[in-house]
């Protein structure tokens, strides 16, 4: 029981002192802004994507690997992720901040890059079912399958790779990363170019994050 109270005291410390640089505040308020407009406006674009054409590439690969639901595995280890996240985030103010900015830029880019990609679904497609993910979809019913250059569940989970410091956790996000590029495949969710693409761009997006908030980094180990 001290030790559990001495844990969340020492967490509500860091958080004090966190908040008390201006830099942190300032990217926490306005990421935290903008993050709610960007979800705000998914469904919108979603929406956008389903209805306009686009064209089908020649996927040799996943041409060799039949189709399956694997929906049920796929969730279970993104949302299990998000919330291992969740807590690092709660515990270190900094893996918050980098995985705040991680994040927006991620999304923005795949808005843009899907928007000037327009891909129709891989053949054999089955539906991702997600029942918390749809909220931003446009509600329970509606699957989005057009938002593919590049794959949001691998990039996400590699963006937790980048955001975590310690050697296991890291460990964890890479072989969830590889977990889920392998499982939209199965399900051919996405193309391969997909999956290859998001484990660049996402390095890419990540080091960009990183060093938006290397300030704040070193502000908090002082």
């Amino acid at each position: 029981m001290e030790d559990a109270t001495r844990r969340q005291g020492s967490i509500a410390l860091t958080w004090k002192q966190a908040w008390s640089d201006k830099r942190f505040r300032t990217i926490t308020t306005a990421g935290s802004i903008l993050l709610l407009i960007i979800l705000a406006s998914l469904p919108f674009f979603f929406s956008w994507i389903e209805q306009r054409p686009g064209f089908t590439m020649n996927d040799r690969l996943l041409q060799l690997i039949p189709a399956r639901d694997v929906s049920v595995p796929t969730f279970i280890i993104i949302w299990s992720m998000t919330l291992f996240l969740w807590l690092r985030c709660v515990q270190e103010p900094w893996i918050f901040v980098v995985a705040l900015v991680s994040f927006i830029l991620l999304t923005l880019t795949r808005m843009i890059s899907i928007s000037l990609v327009p891909l129709e679904p891989p053949p054999g497609l089955i539906p991702l079912k997600d029942p918390l993910s749809s909220i931003f979809y446009g509600g329970p019913h509606v699957f989005i399958t057009r938002d593919l250059f590049f794959s949001g569940h691998t990039s996400m989970q590699l963006m937790m790779f980048f955001a975590f410091k310690k050697k296991g956790d890291k460990l964890l996000a890479l072989l969830s990363s590889l977990s889920i590029g392998t499982l939209v495949l199965v399900q051919h969710v996405h193309y391969t170019i997909d999956v290859a693409a998001a484990f660049v761009c996402t390095y890419f997006i990540c080091y960009a994050a990183r060093k938006i908030c290397v300030k704040e980094e070193r502000s908090l180990k002082r």
